[in-house]
Order: C-alpha cells, then structure tokens, then sequence
C-alpha cells in the first residue's frame, strides 16, 4: 500500500518520538509497584532461622519470620513482635509472653505459643547442630537439654501456660534476652518442616518456595539461586494492613563495584554496602544518596590457637602489636570505619572496655625473637583466609606489608567466597583468617562469649579457664556496673593473650534512594521492610 507523504510524516515522527521516550528503570517501576529493591551481597546459604550464620541471609530471613520481639531500628531496643506484651518477675527469671490473638502462618492457620514452644525445642535439638544454640543457654535446663545430658525437654524453662501465653524461666537473669529473642528463636512451623522430611536435617527442602510456611510480613515467591529472592507480602500477617510494600527482590551481588553500578542504573533502591574508593566521590558528587551509619560491628585477625605457630602465645602478641589499625581505617576504608584496639565496639550497652591492643613495634620484635623467630627467621609464610569482596582482600594486603616491614614475616593471601570462608573457619581448617562479627543483641557478652572454651562461635581454638569463669560470673551478678566491670577484666585477659587480633569498628557504608522512606540508621544493621515506603521524589 502506498503511504501518502503526509501521513508517512507524522508515522515516521511517532517513531522517533517512540525511540527517544525514557525507558522506565526497575527502580522506578519498583516505586509505582511498591517493589524494594535489596542489594545483598551474598547468595544466602539458607533461609531456616535456626541455622543459618551470616549476616547476608538474616536479611531475607528477617522478611519472612517474625519472633516473640523485633528491634527498633533506630535504638535497638526490643519491642513487641508477635508477642503483643510481655512481664518479666522482680528476680528477673521469669517472663511471661503474651501472643497476639490474630497471630497466623502463612497458610492461614493460628500460631499458638506451643507453635513457639517447639521452635525452641528445635533451636535446642542437639542434633540440628545449630552454631548459636548457646545464646539460650540462660534458659534453665537449655544448656543440658543441648548438650544430650537431658533428654526431656520438658525439663527447659518454657511452658505453654494457653494458646497465647508462653513463659520462660531462666537460671540467671539476662537482662538481653528480649532482644535475643528477635533475631535466633524465630518460630518454624512443624508441620511443613516434617512433612519434607527430619526436622532436623539441615538441607530439607521447607524452605523452598511453596514449601516454606512462615509467619512474617512477607512470604517466600521465588529463589533463583545466584540471581534472585523475591518475597511477597503476607496478607496473613497481623499488621499486613499497615504494610505499604507488595514485595521485596533480593539480589546477591557479590562486588561492591557491581552493586554501585545497578545502584547507577536504576537497577536497585539500596545497596549492601559502597566500595570505600567510591565514599569520596559520593560525598561530592551526590551526598544525598550516601550513608554512613554506626554498626555493632569488628573486623578481627582469627589465629587459629591449635595450630602452630599460633599455638604460642607469644606469636599472637607479636602479629597484633605490630598493626598500626588507624592506617588501616584511613587506607583502606576512607576513614568511615574506627581502629579497634578492644573487641566490643563503642556504645555497646553502655559498656566502656580497656585501653586494649596498642601498636609497640619494638615489643612485638622482641615477643617474636623470644617465640623463637627473631627478624621472622624460621617462620614459614603465613595463609591467610578473607573473603573475597572489596575490603578485605585489601584489608590482608595492607596487614601483609606492615609484618613484612615490622617483623620480617611473609604471608599469602587466599581469598574464599562467603560459604566457604565461613564453613573454613567453624571447622578450624584455617591457620590464620580475617573475621567478622555483627552484633546480634546490643550487649557486650554477644562479643566475649564466642571465645568461651567449647562454643559453638568459638573458631579461634582458644581456650583460658579463667576467661571462661569470668563470663560465668557476669551471668550471676546481677548488679550491671559490677557485671560490666567483670566482662571488662574477662576481656582484658583475652586481649593480653591475643585471642585475636581487633582491626576495624564496623559502620553500614551504603547507597540509598531518595524514594526510600523510613529506612532507619540501625546499630544492629536489621531493617524490617514492612515499615518501610516507596514514594516518588
């Protein structure tokens, strides 16, 4: 058909206006759909909240269960969660929990306190093998029952008093306990779990997408591993009415670099973190998007203590003396983190630790020469473990140049991806490793148990009696300065017998949308997204 000239004019103009209409990014498709869209670094290694050990995976974890309590974002403070209110005794022993009544699952059934109760009996199964089963361990009877010594678990502190009444009874007081409930004894539901299998085994399918039965503000859709977690508003959920997100993406971007460059395209809301060369930039160019926020966070080095040279004390002293931490805040983190020269991070409960490991150069030579390795002689070349992101490859390089300068000891470098730098170090399989830890609870023990002899966070192979008699007592003083004071003495011993070796404070350093709205600073780095909004700038 032939096309007269006008009429091949104006289609050739809506073709070319066609071409240059902006095409709508995903971040702005994600604001008109109620999307969020979550850079998270890792491919989670599980979603069961009984299991899993890092930080990355509780991100979507925290989407999907809902404990007795939550955190306030801002505070970190326990507030009510499933549980409507709670009391605690005048001994501070006895908790009594008290349910929502319109609490449900996912499927839509009621979630009772015997629904919690199990839970707990499963967080304490011996042979589910969890790593933080010890975190309940005020609970009386927990640590037995844990342990294989009791096989009973009535015999633990938990009692279903009626549907929506659970009470707790601990052996000492633990003044953190709400706030431990928030983020390890989250409810599982029994029967979706025995239905795929033991509820026990650690690779059961339940948490598969249209498996897993949960009782959070958002439901699991879709897990493309390497690719994507997509959940779903729970319309089960008590509060889904006040919910104003349909659903969350989580995408496991390993590099910094990659997730800046989404985060650029449009690509995502709000990034895991920001490679510190990047910080400068940023401050310049576009502040609005950058955030710095404080995290209950340390970067340390692990010497594995039942490996030699790491055996003796005397090497552990001289490695961690000759690190001069501030270059490595300044250097490698574009002065957004603090050194660390104590373990516990600052405005930890309100605990102030001890003037801790201090750069002495001179000291460290002479500790080496005494271990019997003057000028590094007769050390062989140390293998470090890090995880292979943007920081700490960087992070082992700097640490490599300064004890090859200061002490004449040689060491490589082995970087691992998330899994496996952790699975390395449960198992002791490391000699030496960079390591960290976020806090779970704001409280200075969530720092200091982990190097506890016989705990399952202890990956150091660290062992001193008195240390551990000395967390021992903070449980049972029940005044907080005398307690704090007696965790302060039991880090000054780990400390002198370099345990470890603290680096870096840690600080959420990240990228986020302006339509982002109540996304909170958050000390523990936990943000429940069902608080959160999408509204166009």
């Amino acid at each position: 058909m032939l096309l007269r000239p006008r009429f091949l004019l104006l289609l050739l103009s809506a073709l070319l206006a066609a071409s240059c209409t902006k095409r709508e990014t995903p971040a702005e498709e994600g604001i008109r759909t109620h999307t969020l869209l979550v850079g998270n670094q890792n491919e989670p290694a599980t979603l069961d909240p009984h299991i899993y050990d890092a930080a990355t995976d509780f991100n979507v974890i925290v989407a999907l269960f809902e404990g007795l309590t939550c955190y306030d974002e801002k505070t970190a403070t326990a507030v009510p969660g499933t549980a409507e209110r709670w009391e605690i005794s005048p001994d501070g022993l006895v908790y009594t929990f008290h349910l929502r009544p319109d609490a449900r699952w996912s499927n839509g059934e009621r979630l009772t306190a015997r629904d919690f109760a199990w839970s707990f009996e499963r967080f304490l199964t011996p042979s589910l093998g969890n790593t933080y089963a010890y975190y309940l361990f005020s609970l009386r009877g927990a640590e037995a029952f844990n342990s294989g010594k009791t096989k009973n678990f009535a015999d633990v502190g938990v009692e279903v008093i009626d549907d929506t009444t659970l009470r707790l009874t601990l052996q000492y007081p633990a003044p953190y306990l709400p706030g431990i409930l928030a983020t390890t004894i989250l409810p599982v539901h029994r029967a979706s779990i025995e239905a795929a299998g033991r509820s026990d085994d650690r690779t059961s399918p339940w948490i598969r997408p249209g498996k897993l039965v949960c009782n959070g503000a958002f439901t699991l859709t879709e897990w493309e591993p390497n690719s994507r977690i997509v959940v779903t508003k729970n319309p089960h959920y008590w509060d889904a009415a006040h919910n104003a997100i349909e659903r969350v993406i989580f995408y496991p971007i390993e590099k910094a670099d990659g997730e800046e460059l989404a985060f650029r395209a449009g690509q995502l809301h709000v990034t895991f973190s920001l490679p510190p060369t990047k910080i400068a930039s940023y401050r310049r160019g576009a502040p609005a998007s950058l955030h710095i926020d404080p995290l209950l966070q340390l970067y340390m080095v692990n010497f594995n203590a039942t490996k030699p040279p790491f055996d003796n004390p005397k090497v552990r002293r001289a490695l961690a003396l000759a690190l001069d931490r501030a270059a490595i805040a300044s250097s490698v983190f574009s002065g957004a983190r603090l050194p660390a020269h104590t373990l516990v991070p600052p405005n930890c409960g309100g605990y102030t630790g001890p003037a801790g490991q201090r750069e002495d150069y001179a000291a460290a030579r002479a500790l080496l020469a005494e271990a019997g390795y003057p000028g590094g002689r007769g050390l062989p070349s140390l293998p470090m473990q890090v995880l292979n992101d943007d920081k700490l490859p960087h992070v082992a390089e700097t640490i490599q140049a300064m004890w090859r300068r200061e002490l004449g000891v040689e060491m490589t470098i082995e970087p691992y991806d998330q899994k496996t730098w952790v699975a390395n170090q449960l198992a002791l399989s490391h000699t030496l490793a960079l390591r960290g830890w976020t806090s779970d609870f704001p409280d200075p023990l969530n720092f200091l148990e982990m190097f506890v002899t016989g705990n399952g966070s202890n990956v150091f192979g660290w062992s001193n009696r008195a240390f551990d008699s000395l967390i021992e007592k903070s449980k049972v003083t029940p005044d907080p300065a005398a307690r704090y004071e007696v965790l302060r003495q039991a880090e000054t011993l780990m400390l002198n017998d370099a345990a470890c070796a603290p680096l870096v404070f840690g600080a959420k350093t990240y990228l986020l949308h302006p339509a982002v709205k109540n996304w909170e600073p958050a000390p523990l780095g936990i943000h429940r997204y069902q608080l959160i909004e999408l509204r166009a700038p």
